[in-house]
């Protein structure tokens, strides 16, 4: 076992033994070699190689045939190829060479497993070459004395060889040198050769593979010769307008060749040419005039020439040059068309007279006026009118009537033919039906049916519609035998054409009848807006425009909207295209709709801007159905509210506008204490009738004896304190207090020597309260009032007049007898003061009936008023109770007067259970 270092070494020189050995001279020789030595190989084709080694590399280095590898571009060729001829040759077999790639090593795996490359060789595959193919020559003149020809093949087949070619020629006795083409492998050109000898031309390839040569060619020089065009060319107008004359100089002499010629021409600016017929110009000349020109027109010419016998080649075409034909008179008369605008005075009309300049073929030179003649049909005895003039239309205002117009173009060469327009008075004659159009190879078709009757011709009208310009009309004439043509105008894409068909008769004119058309059709360049008109609960009407001509380009087929809820599914609806307006109808209400619209035409559609709306939250009636009902109800509850009001008007004026006393109609200026007016206590005519008032109770004690009452008795005199403290806050501060009240001055309380002014103007009012407790006796007991309100000067005055001095007296002296109290009393309780109710006269007061006062209503008392005054006492009773006056009764000092001499009551006390009601 080698150490590491060891078997390096070793390696090294097996290796060293392997690849070379010392020989004489100091070579290094290979230890084997490859057989055959860097062959070519035809593509395809089998192969086999042998690589043998040397024997003194066997002896020396211990290696051997089967220790051979083979490889090709460093790829490992499978062992099944190889096989072992003896221990020092190893052959490799390649049945198809198109895989065999360059190059390919013999290697050998040493001692070490280590491989080494013993030998490599370089491997060529290719395709031997083909036979040259459609070999032609042809002598080309350089000059009038040098002919070189040139001869062309077709090499085959690419060999991935250098394949090299040669052209040989030969005489039948002479042999020339070959013709080694340069850089190119398919020509090659022979300087030098000369005409009428015979002369034999081939081809030879050939390569690693193999040679080939083509066909022979044996030829005369001078029957493939191609001679120079001839030269110097002119042209010349003749005498005739339709005559130019050519001259040229041949390129060869007559001696030497005879030659024929070929010329064309064309008009200048046309690409298409026309030439001379061959037979006119088969023989040999150097000019020749050509004819059947166009007057006044530019011409371009070219010649060429070749053997006369048709054998060789035709030269190339000469220069060209140009040539103008003279002047001719026009060959037609202009096309002619009118336009007859009929004015507001139907005898007169507006002829605008329209005709079209002739094509330079026709006009025959330079035209300069045209001559318009007018003569009327109807008058053949008033003489023509003649216009000349130098455009293309003229305008004219004549009566209503039949007219022929002629117009005729002059040039310098004389006068056109006439071009004749009848212009009827009416068009009565047959029009054309069916008109039709067709775009068709980029031009649009215009067809008719014809009418029964003989047409003399046709004339097609036709103009551009737009919205940004007059429609210009274009027209062309087409004759009486066809019944369709093509518009010669420029017609244009996307643009739409209004064309009218009118037939011409020799007698008159049929109508025009017409028909819009696109030469090709395009989506609209916008589509239509959309706007609501009228907007309801479940409904729109949506309304848009027409979209212009111009914005159209083509045919609109539909419209289609649609509209959507902003959550909601588009739905689409199909509309007639001669419709403006559209009602879409089961919408929600109250909803936010988007609706926009498409314009369709042939080619598709364009849609419009979006457009939103709400439907109305009601439909149209609802609000009227629920407004109107709602509004008579109020009136219907209007009216009943006022005939209520009407009917209960006094309860209503009680509790809202309460009456208040007028004192300038009181009586208390007339009444006097001392004549007391009577009443009639009967049963009958009761002043207090039983069930007015709640019972007034009168208790009799002493102050120091409440604690024999019981607390139920002495409850009302409570209720009665609390009233009376009430009251205090609303006392006015006139006439004198009640029993519980605090003393304050009253009128009454002043001296005697006042005047009458001062007592009218405060008065106290007074009740009188009348029932029994407890089986007592009543009695006649005065209230005093807390009004303020003081009489009227009007009232005063007429007291003065009536009664006098006395009654002021008397009136005085009643308030100082019964409205003043001792100023020892005014202090005492009320209890004490009532104790004097009992001594009055019980006889005097038996008729008087128990005073009582309902919890719901009050009712004014008063003593001594008749029935009627008692009811006006009963309103004022209502006021006074609304005022809120607190009416405490008051002891009268004095013997109580008789019933014949009881006061009158003014503003009766009411009195609730328990206590008094202040009024």
């Amino acid at each position: 076992m080698f150490s590491g270092r060891n078997w390096v070494a070793h390696s090294l020189y097996v290796f060293l033994n392997i690849c070379s050995f010392e020989v004489s001279g100091g070579l290094v020789q290979s230890c084997g070699h490859i057989i055959p030595e860097s062959p070519v190989l035809a593509l395809g084709s089998n192969f086999t190689a042998l690589c043998i080694l040397n024997e003194s590399c066997l002896d020396f280095g211990n290696i051997y045939a089967s220790q051979i590898i083979w490889k090709i571009k460093n790829r490992v060729v499978p062992k099944e190829q190889y096989h072992e001829i003896n221990r020092t040759v190893s052959s490799v077999t390649f049945n198809d060479t198109s895989s065999l790639a360059t190059p390919l090593t013999c290697n050998i795996l040493a001692d070490g497993q280590i491989e080494q490359n013993i030998y490599g060789i370089t491997v060529t595959v290719g395709l031997p070459p083909e036979k040259p193919k459609n070999l032609s020559c042809i002598v080309h003149q350089l000059s009038k004395i040098t002919y070189p020809m040139t001869c062309t093949w077709n090499p085959g087949r690419h060999t991935f060889l250098d394949t090299h070619f040669r052209l040989k020629y030969r005489w039948l006795q002479e042999t020339f040198p070959d013709c080694i083409p340069k850089d190119v492998n398919n020509s090659c050109t022979i300087r030098d050769v000369q005409f009428f000898v015979n002369t034999k031309v081939w081809v030879e390839a050939a390569n690693a593979l193999g040679k080939a040569e083509s066909d022979p060619l044996i030829l005369d020089p001078i029957e493939i010769v191609k001679l120079l065009p001839p030269h110097n060319l002119s042209v010349n107008s003749g005498i005739l307008p339709t005559v130019l004359k050519l001259s040229w100089e041949n390129q060869i002499s007559d001696t030497a060749m005879k030659l024929k010629f070929n010329i064309r021409y064309r008009i200048m600016g046309d690409t298409n040419w026309m030439q001379v017929p061959p037979e006119d110009t088969a023989s040999t000349r150097t000019s020749f005039s050509v004819q059947g020109l166009r007057p006044y027109t530019e011409y371009v010419f070219s010649i060429r020439c070749m053997k006369e016998d048709g054998v060789g080649y035709w030269s190339d075409w000469s220069e060209e040059k140009t040539g103008i034909t003279t002047e001719d008179k026009p060959s037609k008369g202009p096309p002619i068309w009118r336009i007859i605008d009929v004015s507001c005075s139907p005898p007169s009309w507006t002829v605008h007279l329209m005709w079209k300049a002739l094509k330079p073929f026709e006009a025959n030179g330079v035209i300069l006026q045209y001559e318009v003649t007018v003569r009327a049909k109807s008058s053949l005895s008033s003489p023509p009118e003649k216009y000349s003039v130098n455009t293309t239309d003229l305008t004219l205002k004549i009566p209503n009537g039949t007219y022929e117009v002629t117009v005729v173009a002059r040039n310098r060469a004389g006068a056109s033919p006439p071009s004749v327009l009848l212009i009827p008075a009416s068009n009565s004659k047959a029009p054309v039906k069916n008109v039709r159009t067709l775009p068709k190879d980029g031009k649009l078709w215009v067809g008719w049916t014809a009418p029964n009757s003989y047409v003399l011709k046709y004339v097609i009208e036709w103009c551009l519609l737009s919205n940004s310009s007059d429609c210009i009309i274009e027209w062309q004439n087409e004759p009486g035998n066809v019944q369709g043509t093509y518009l010669k105008g420029d017609i244009k894409p996307f643009k739409c054409y209004l064309i009218t068909v009118y037939p011409l008769y020799a007698d008159g004119q049929g109508s025009g009848q017409s028909v819009e058309a696109y030469l090709q059709q395009d989506r609209p360049s916008k589509g239509p807006t959309v706007q609501t008109k009228k907007v309801g609960k479940a409904e729109a009407v949506l309304t848009w425009n027409h979209l212009t001509v111009d914005e159209q380009n083509g045919f609109i087929r539909s419209y289609i909207i649609f509209y959507k809820t902003i959550d909601g599914n588009e739905t689409a609806v199909t509309v007639d295209p001669s419709k403006t307006e559209y009602t879409l109808s089961s919408l929600a209400s109250d909803t936010l709709y988007t609706v926009r619209m498409m314009a369709y035409t042939d080619e598709g559609g364009r849609s419009g801007p979006d457009f939103t709306f709400t439907t109305q939250k009601f439909g149209k009636g609802e609000i009227e159905a629920i407004v109107v009902p709602v509004c008579l109800a109020f009136l219907l509850i209007v009216l009943l509210g006022v005939l209520f009001c009407f009917n209960k008007r006094d309860l209503i004026k009680k509790h809202i506008w309460p009456i208040v006393p007028d004192p300038s109609k009181s009586n208390i200026a007339q009444w006097s204490p001392q004549v007391p007016a009577k009443h009639n206590f009967s049963s009958k005519d009761q002043m207090y009738p039983e069930g007015s008032f709640t019972d007034v109770s009168v208790v009799e004690i002493e102050a120091d004896d409440k604690k024999s009452f019981s607390e139920q008795d002495l409850k009302p005199f409570d209720l009665l304190k609390k009233e009376k403290s009430t009251s205090e806050g609303h006392s006015s501060g006139i006439g004198g207090s009640s029993c519980m009240s605090s003393p304050r001055q009253s009128v009454s309380d002043s001296d005697e020597g006042e005047t009458t002014q001062n007592t009218s103007s405060t008065v106290q009012y007074s009740t009188v309260v009348l029932n029994g407790y407890r089986d007592q006796t009543p009695v006649q007991v005065f209230s005093r009032s807390e009004s303020t309100q003081p009489l009227l000067d009007s009232e005063e005055r007429s007291e003065d007049h009536t009664g006098g001095g006395d009654s002021t007296i008397q009136r005085q002296q009643y308030f100082k007898q019964n409205g003043v109290q001792d100023e020892n009393s005014t202090n005492r309780p009320c209890f004490e003061t009532m104790k004097q109710i009992t001594s009055a006269n019980e006889g005097d007061i038996v008729g008087f009936a128990q005073l009582q006062i309902s919890g719901q209503s009050s009712q004014l008392l008063g003593l001594g008023l008749e029935k009627n005054t008692q009811e006006a006492a009963v309103s004022d009773a209502l006021q006074a109770s609304t005022e809120g006056q607190n009416v405490v009764p008051e002891i009268v000092e004095g013997n109580p007067p008789s019933v014949d001499e009881m006061p009158k009551s003014y503003l009766p006390q009411t009195v609730r259970q328990g206590g008094y009601m202040p009024q």
